[in-house]
């Protein structure tokens, strides 16, 4: 009996370690997939400045944003992340990668190593881009200076410094589903859901996130706390911009003002440095679908003692 219960127990596990292990491969894009296309520098920019890339990916330290070394350090509850080099640099950036390289590690999360990237890379948000528009976005980048100095490895913890791990936590929150129109709603709209939910990746911030570090969908935009773990992200859901029009949030991604006299503070402070650099179409489109956002109630926000 013993011995039958034994044999069962190691079936099982190895059954577990192959699934396991199938589930967790390391998913890419094949040059195949690609096909020929002439590149739109233009749309690469536009998607650029939507994207934020600056934001993160810019040396610390200089006021020339397109110097995109990395080194910023993102803390979180699972350790520090180091944003790293993507200029083109041919050692130190992404000066070697190929364009199937970038469509992967930006649609599926894999570097060009076949590992796992961390989400502090926003990935679940951008897999929702179109193909071209993320190879337009590829060959905008090869237009900035390349920056030499490869970043640190990131400060994450056993256990979840182990990369084929998050081949279990893709299969939980990264869906593989690209942006699908909505075709009840406008062209503005519809422009407006693919920028804020793809390459602005808007909710990666202004949601609050489950144990595991996922977005909570039911409070997709409701706010929460920072995710480096100072300061506290706004709902930007209408429970609490009822009172700003579409207007007053495309002021707002253009000056960085709002309604009522003020100004956007902290992280905010360079995405709108990014959004002032959109086209006015562009954050118009973002401001109709943020205002169409239904009231969400969020987190409790800690009161200050």
């Amino acid at each position: 009996m013993l011995r039958k219960l034994f044999t069962l127990a190691v079936i099982l596990a190895v059954t577990g370690l192959a699934v396991f292990w199938l589930v967790t491969i390391p998913a890419t894009v094949p040059a195949s997939a690609l096909g020929a296309r002439a590149p739109d520098l233009a749309n690469g920019k536009e998607m650029f400045f939507a994207g934020g890339c600056t934001s993160c990916h810019a040396t610390p330290g200089q006021d020339d944003k397109t110097q995109l070394g990395g080194g910023l350090g993102l803390k979180s509850p699972f350790g520090t992340f180091y944003v790293p080099n993507i200029s083109p640099d041919q050692n130190d950036g992404i000066g070697q990668w190929s364009e199937a390289d970038f469509v992967t590690a930006m649609t599926k999360g894999t570097s060009p190593d076949g590992r796992h990237y961390f989400p502090a890379f926003p990935y679940t948000s951008y897999q929702k881009m179109r193909t071209e528009d993320v190879r337009d976005l590829f060959a905008h980048l090869k237009t900035l200076p390349a920056v030499q100095g490869r970043v640190r490895d990131h400060d994450v913890h056993f256990p979840f410094n182990i990369r084929r791990t998050l081949g279990g936590w893709k299969f939980l929150f990264l869906d593989g589903k690209p942006f699908q129109p909505d075709a009840s709603k406008s062209a503005q709209w519809n422009r407006g859901a693919y920028l804020v939910n793809g390459p602005g990746h808007c909710a990666e911030c202004h949601s609050p996130r489950n144990i595991l570090g996922g977005i909570v969908e039911q409070q997709r935009f409701a706010g929460g706390p920072n995710p480096e773990g100072e300061g506290w992200v706004p709902n930007i859901t209408q429970q609490a911009l009822k009172d700003y029009s579409d207007k007053d949030i495309a002021y707002l991604l253009e000056t960085g003002n709002t309604p009522d006299g003020d100004s956007v503070g902290g992280a905010m402070v360079p995405v709108i440095r990014n959004t002032s650099q959109l086209t006015a179409e562009d954050r118009a489109a973002i401001a109709v679908y943020i205002k169409s956002l239904p009231p969400v109630e969020g987190p409790k926000k800690p009161e200050k003692k």
